[in-house]
């Protein structure tokens, strides 16, 4: 069994009081030598936002990659190791199947072993949930923004428009046929009447979806 500790800062908050490198790496050690465990290696992430997966992260990858079954992993805080609930939420449900414990100092230790754990993992599972409503929400208001804005957000290219730097602009030879295909259904034309006007080739289906009010 190897013991690790993880500890992180990001570059702004270094200097904080209770949120340093030194602070973390001390608090990691105590908590250590009070369960009769010796720390075999830091790991120590500089200088990275929280908002960055574990996993992504320089140094969180090389501990994840470097933990086996039976191994401890010990942090002095929740939001040094996570920002995002579903960051948290995924590493714990792994470590946990492949038999690693996680000690979480400031939740009381072993999070994924221990009495505490069922409520961590209920908790995290509820904030989880909202943080993926938020991420649904907000990627709509984006693209409500961006189609508003006239942005092109992938699929096909509506008829009429062409794509130039991320943006739909008209097309002047297919604006003219969208008008003539609008004026012929004002007047009555059928969807077939007005695909045998067209010079072009345009299915009915696309003629349908021009004419729709």
């Amino acid at each position: 069994m190897a013991v690790f500790g993880y500890v992180r800062v990001s570059t702004s908050r270094q200097a904080e009081d209770g949120e340093s490198l030194d602070v973390q790496e001390r608090t990691i050690a105590g908590y250590a030598m009070m369960h009769g465990l010796k720390v075999s290696r830091t790991f120590v992430e500089g200088g990275v936002s929280g908002s960055v997966p574990l996993a992504e992260r320089a140094q969180g990858k090389a501990m994840l990659t470097a933990l086996k079954a039976g191994d401890v992993v010990i942090t002095a805080k929740l939001d040094r190791m996570f920002r995002s609930a579903l960051d948290a939420l995924g590493v714990l449900a792994d470590l946990k199947e492949r038999g690693i414990s996680l000690h979480m100092i400031d939740l009381g230790g072993d999070v994924t072993g221990n009495g505490i754990s069922k409520l961590v993992f209920t908790i995290l599972s509820a904030v989880a949930e909202a943080e993926r409503d938020r991420i649904r929400e907000r990627i709509s208001v984006v693209k409500a923004d961006q189609k508003n804005r006239g942005r092109y957000l992938g699929g096909k290219v509506p008829f009429g428009f062409t794509v130039v730097s991320g943006q739909l602009e008209p097309v002047a030879s297919q604006q003219a046929v969208i008008s003539q295909i609008v004026e012929l259904r004002a007047k009555g034309k059928s969807l077939r009447a007005i695909k045998s006007a067209l010079s072009l080739d345009l299915s009915l289906d696309a003629i349908s979806r021009i004419t729709a009010p």
